[in-house]
């Protein structure tokens, strides 16, 4: 989805409060979601559903994949079920056109080519610092990378985040963006709500950020 009309179009879709719900439900959810699983969380029919979703579908932000559900395979297995998830690739839009992407790039190629990795994640980490005093203590960790489009979720005893902010500049340049992720959060954390409990540390899944969380006195 490149031209500006068609990311129009996407976001267009989005107008609707019950599609926009399904869409961030989706999206905020690791792997593949059923129609059934998406109408329980949106508190509609299952019908009404599958309408929206795969208008999401139509839009581009959302993609389709078929599973079997039962788990079993061959004769009797039933039909794979339609299941959604997050479409691949990013949609901004700015009035007037802007490029800030084209300007972080720049700024990270003169940080990695200078060398200047440990100024960056110290920068980073009062960053966070600095934000986490704002919160008072009055925030949890998960609320608070919530709010700064992380998308937590819990694994087992582990909270992991679904979505890296800084997905472009994470892929183009991973050991300098992923350090200063990682530093970032590490500054937040202590001014959160039993954000002393926690610790960050690299540890990136298939999919996601590659910062997650887990309890200091836990394994």
């Amino acid at each position: 989805m490149n031209s500006e009309d068609e990311v129009f179009e996407a976001v267009g879709a989005l107008t609707d409060p019950v599609r926009r719900g399904l869409y961030r439900h989706v999206a905020a959810t690791p792997g593949a979601v059923g129609r059934d699983a998406a109408a329980a969380a949106a508190g509609i029919s299952r019908s009404l559903a599958a309408f929206h979703l795969d208008k999401l579908v139509e839009a581009g932000l959302l993609a389709v994949t078929y599973q079997r559900l039962s788990g079993r395979s061959g004769p009797g297995a039933g039909r794979p079920a339609k299941l959604y998830l997050r479409a691949p690739g990013e949609r901004a839009v700015s009035l007037p056109p802007r490029s800030y992407d084209a300007v972080g790039r720049l700024l990270a190629n003169v940080v990695d080519g200078a060398g200047l990795d440990r100024e960056l994640q110290s920068a980073a980490r009062a960053a966070g610092a600095a934000e986490g005093a704002d919160l008072g203590g009055d925030v949890d960790p998960v609320a608070a990378l919530r709010s700064r489009g992380y998308e937590p979720y819990g694994d087992g005893a582990t909270v992991r985040l679904n979505n890296c902010p800084f997905h472009s500049l994470a892929d183009e340049f991973p050991a300098l963006v992923c350090g200063m992720n990682l530093a970032f959060i590490e500054g937040l954390l202590p001014g959160c709500a039993g954000g002393g409990d926690w610790t960050a540390a690299m540890d990136p899944p298939p999919e996601g950020c590659c910062v997650a969380l887990s309890k200091t006195n836990e394994a």
